[in-house]
């Protein structure tokens, strides 16, 4: 997507929630509250806008329906928890954090997801909660064809106890075959968090499954001795790039480094820092 293509007022609404998810998780990150609770929280601002595709404003797949994915993932624990192709989860963010927590699994899918997480006291919502014009209409467009849809979210974390935390939340390709998974709910290709690092993906998630993208950029920084920065850019605009995989990732290490790395010419992004305002960027 180029300047062009987004119109100012869309902009403005995006800066807009951005900036309220990033005040939403740095509320209680000041409060000394975890990061695992400030990326949920976070996420599901987003999550509840219609503007991005994730929960609320998520994308439809062949059949005209909406099936979301998420992840989330403690860098203390390493616990991690997810659910794939859910339709009437309101905040996947939220029944991925239940798997986490009160299951001894890591990914619940489909309709049985669906049902446990209504079971364990998760919001749900009818079909018409899910659907947007937008996304209607690019799936008219596309019959036939699976498209990227700019808007999967992502949030990381570090609270003041050194723990970091990350997740991601998508509604996936438009006109993506029923059950198509992509990374964002893979625990090491959209999302992982450990004592060192945490990532959260975005973009093609087959190619960033198969280099385990969020994993190896953490690995990079024990195994390699890399910085934060070059280990994300060397994936991203190196090893990705070169197998035309376009995304981006937003990464954050133990000490407060923060990488926002992406080979595309977008990418909705913002950070929040003690005693700074949020800043929010879209382009290079």
């Amino acid at each position: 997507m180029t300047r062009e293509q987004l119109p100012p007022e869309r902009l403005e609404a995006y800066r807009s929630v951005l900036e309220e998810a990033l005040r939403r998780g740095w509320s209680i990150l000041s409060r000394g509250g975890d990061a695992i609770d400030a990326v949920e929280a976070t996420i599901r601002v987003m999550e509840d806008s219609p503007l991005f595709n994730a929960g609320r404003g998520s994308v439809f797949n062949t059949d005209g329906r909406n099936e979301m994915d998420a992840s989330i993932m403690d860098g203390w624990t390493q616990q991690a928890g997810a659910v794939a192709a859910v339709q009437r989860i309101r905040n996947p963010i939220s029944a991925a954090r239940a798997v986490m927590e009160h299951t001894p699994h890591v990914l619940l899918v489909g309709s049985e997801a669906d049902r446990w997480a209504a079971a364990h006291g998760l919001e749900t919502e009818p079909p018409l909660y899910f659907f947007t014009e937008r996304r209607w209409e690019a799936l008219q467009k596309k019959v036939g064809a699976m498209t990227k849809a700019p808007g999967t979210v992502g949030a990381i974390a570090l609270d003041r106890h050194g723990h970091l935390a990350a997740g991601t939340s998508t509604g996936g390709l438009t006109g993506k075959l029923p059950g198509r998974v992509g990374d964002s709910p893979i625990v090491g290709a959209g999302t992982w968090a450990d004592r060192r690092c945490a990532v959260s993906s975005t973009g093609d998630g087959e190619f960033f499954i198969r280099f385990a993208v969020a994993r190896d950029i953490c690995a990079r920084l024990e195994y390699r001795g890399l910085a934060l920065q070059e280990s994300a850019h060397s994936i991203i605009a190196g090893e990705l790039a070169a197998m035309k995989a376009e995304g981006g990732v937003i990464a954050l290490d133990a000490d407060g480094h923060v990488s926002l790395e992406f080979n595309t010419t977008y990418m909705g992004r913002g950070v929040m820092r003690e005693g700074q305002q949020p800043v929010v960027q879209f382009f290079h």
